[in-house]
């Protein structure tokens, strides 16, 4: 494809064997573990609590979620399931039980209600592995990355949908988590984000989706239009050639998110489909906004985005984009309280919020981020316009690749200059600090580090790592290092923007500790903020 939650402490410690399929009860946690509370349509039609009153489980493979799930006293006990670490085909086997319904190979929430799937300490990694939700309601899915699900080639999962949705869902809460893909329907991948057969409220918040042909459909078809009432907001989209949704029918709100590099379309609001669609960014994409590939026509409700180096093709015959100057055609209600942060501070708020491991910050509603108080156990009531401000946690944001950076990037700086552990033939140390990303620096295996430096002491807050075009995905773990004093500044995974307190140092190490085949950088940007 082109470049494209109070806690209750309770009086037992319940324990389980550890083993394959077997997770482990922890004590207290007796509210829900999630931080927040549902908001935008998730938070009607009686609200979505997730496992909030029920045990906590903690989970290190499929198998073991899958075990959770089915030693329930029955399929709508409350369930919060802790997960950390990767879940991938080797270690997801199919769990029987009168409370499930599971299978191999996919994390199957099947025929269930009242569960919170939630990512905890270094990391949750779903890889080449999906999350499938039938026929089952009040599902919270939090702080989670899922990426590179196939539905052709090998290994294949939940058929090519990251998460999917179908047949009679309702009231479900996905926020903070990373989708993400390496290409295209031709490359084996098929949506990110996909609902059908009649599933409503759904809200979609503070996540990122990128790297895939496909961002995800509300409806599979023109006549599919049983699905609707979803809301998306404070979202990345990145590097996706269409679908961001394609909506069929039903009505979607979307608002606070930032869309770059849509490389064909964007919001497809088609087959009768109704988007209220404000104050979001959009930047270096084309058609974001209109009725495209068909002739049966949806309709928008827009007010307050910014169009920001976007490209409108002609209307022709089915292809009916909104813009150059995109107005409303229709009017949406929105039945539940939201906060507007200004569309130009979108791109920065939704840097330091969205996708997994970011703290499960939000925004406050003046584009400022802060961590949201703990969900009580109870019935939940629609979001408060005004959160009450929290101490975050100490936590070292995941990266996301964000749009061209402000400032002066110091490694392209007079005095400045390159270095590292080893280099791959054909590549170079200065090839991360040319303003190139045709260019790039490999090791010679599949760790390694690389350094930016400096002749004397400069203060540095924020790196952005960017890997070169078409090999998105190939840089895993990794530790952002002091080389002065041997500190790690922050760690994480993937490739984008690594933002730690300001430290004044003269070099400064980003060491590849795992990788997808061979790690590439094409540049190692350094700010001072």
């Amino acid at each position: 494809m082109r470049k494209p939650v109070a806690l209750r402490l309770q009086a037992t410690l319940a324990t389980a064997v550890v083993g394959v399929g077997v997770g482990v009860l922890v004590p207290t946690l007796q509210a829900s573990a999630a931080a927040g509370t549902a908001t935008g349509y998730a938070s009607q039609n009686g609200g979505t609590t997730g496992g909030a009153g029920g045990q906590t489980v903690r989970a290190s493979t499929g198998t073991a979620i899958h075990a959770a799930l089915c030693n329930r006293a029955s399929s709508s006990t409350p369930i919060i399931i802790e997960v950390s670490g990767t879940i991938n085909h080797g270690n997801t086997a199919k769990v029987s039980g009168s409370s499930c319904n599971t299978a191999a190979g996919v994390i199957e929430l099947k025929q269930i209600s009242n569960v919170t799937i939630i990512g905890v300490g270094s990391g949750a990694v779903f890889d080449q592995l999906g999350i499938h939700i039938r026929d089952s309601r009040n599902i919270i899915i939090q702080n989670v990355t899922v990426r590179n699900v196939k539905k052709s080639g090998s290994p294949t999962s939940n058929g090519g949908d990251a998460i999917g949705m179908e047949s009679t869902v309702r009231n479900i809460w996905v926020d903070h988590v990373t989708l993400e893909a390496s290409g295209g329907e031709s490359e084996g991948f098929d949506g990110l984000f996909d609902m059908k057969d009649d599933t409503q409220y759904v809200t979609l918040s503070y996540s990122i989706l990128r790297n895939s042909g496909r961002g995800g459909l509300i409806g599979s078809s023109e006549s599919d239009r049983s699905n609707g009432f979803v809301t998306f907001d404070h979202n990345l989209y990145e590097n996706i050639d269409s679908r961001t949704p394609l909506l069929r029918g039903g009505i979607a709100h979307m608002y606070n998110n930032h869309y770059v590099s849509l490389h064909e379309s964007g919001i497809n609001s088609r087959a009768g489909a109704r988007a209220k669609v404000e104050n979001n960014y959009f930047r270096n994409s084309k058609d974001v906004l209109g009725t495209f590939y068909t002739n049966e026509r949806g309709s928008w409700q827009v007010g307050g985005n910014i169009f920001d180096n976007v490209t409108w093709s002609a209307a022709g015959n089915e292809n009916y984009p909104a813009g150059p100057n995109p107005t409303s055609n229709t009017t949406v209600s929105i039945p539940y309280p939201y906060r507007l942060d200004g569309a130009s501070c979108v791109p920065d708020i939704v840097r330091q919020t969205a996708g997994a491991n970011t703290g499960l910050r939000v925004s406050d509603g003046n584009c400022t981020p802060q961590s949201p108080p703990p969900t009580t156990a109870g019935p939940t009531t629609p979001a408060p316009t005004t959160p009450a401000p929290t101490t975050p946690a100490p936590t070292t944001p995941a990266p996301t690749t964000p749009p061209p950076s402000g400032g002066t990037n110091l490694s392209l700086a007079s005095g400045a200059g390159a270095d590292g552990s080893s280099k791959a033939d054909g590549t170079s140390y200065g090839n991360v600090r040319d303003a190139n990303l045709s260019t790039y620096w490999s090791p010679s295996g599949s760790t390694g580090t690389i350094s930016i430096k400096w002749g004397s002491a400069t203060r540095v807050s924020r790196v952005v790592i960017r890997e070169p075009s078409g090999t998105q995905g190939s840089i895993g773990s990794w530790q952002l290092v002091n080389n002065d004093t041997g500190a790690v500044l922050a760690s994480g995974s993937g490739a984008g923007a690594i933002t730690f307190a300001a430290t004044s140092l003269t070099k400064i190490n980003f060491k590849i500790n795992s990788s997808n085949g061979t790690p590439r950088v094409g540049e190692f940007e350094t700010y001072a903020g």
